[in-house]
């Protein structure tokens, strides 16, 4: 690939990347453990994640279980998600807590579906922002002693490579789309 096509391309790559990485967190009715990846709980007096007072799993689909070291945080774990966002109420057993996930809504489906349609729009305006810095680019190399016609082609690859990564990204919203609508 040209040097010059090389920069876009790799810009292109990052503004999938960005999608794919929003879209890990959009919970389409699973317990992903993540979602508690910015709870803090008080250990002793200092705040500390979550992750290194227990040991989290996901036995089922819709359900997260957290066992802590110390049967003594037990209480202390539940209060720091009571205070959290994560808009689950904890259930414990004594030895164990667990967080279980309602099934989403069809309303609320269709809420994230429009969602994810609206950052794929998004992903695909900076690929064809990306495009356009592209072509002005290439543009201002007619002042460079590059011909017309290599000016021509550049625009051509770089439109190949923005409809590449347009077609990733709606197929990328279309199987978030499918995997939210699934029950």
């Amino acid at each position: 690939m040209d040097a010059r096509l090389q920069v876009y391309d790799e810009k292109m790559q990052k503004a999938y990347g960005f999608l794919e990485s929003d879209f890990a967190a959009i919970r389409a009715g699973r317990a992903n453990p993540h979602v508690l990846d910015k709870i803090k709980v008080d250990y002793y007096g200092t705040p500390t994640p979550i992750q290194q007072v227990g040991n989290i799993t996901v036995p089922e689909a819709r359900m997260i279980q957290i066992a802590p070291w110390e049967k003594s945080l037990i209480k202390d774990i539940e209060k720091a998600i009571m205070a959290s966002d994560v808009g689950i109420t904890p259930s414990n057993d004594g030895s164990v807590i667990r967080l279980v996930f309602p099934e989403l809504t069809e309303e609320r489906r269709k809420d994230l579906v429009k969602e994810v349609k609206k950052k794929g729009e998004d992903a695909k305006v900076a690929v064809r922002n990306i495009r356009r810095d592209g072509n002005d680019a290439f543009k201002k190399l007619a002042k460079e002693e590059v011909s017309e016609d290599e000016i021509k082609q550049l625009e051509e690859k770089l439109q190949k490579l923005t409809d590449k990564y347009v077609k990733e990204i709606e197929s990328l919203v279309e199987a978030k789309s499918k995997e939210i609508m699934t029950v």
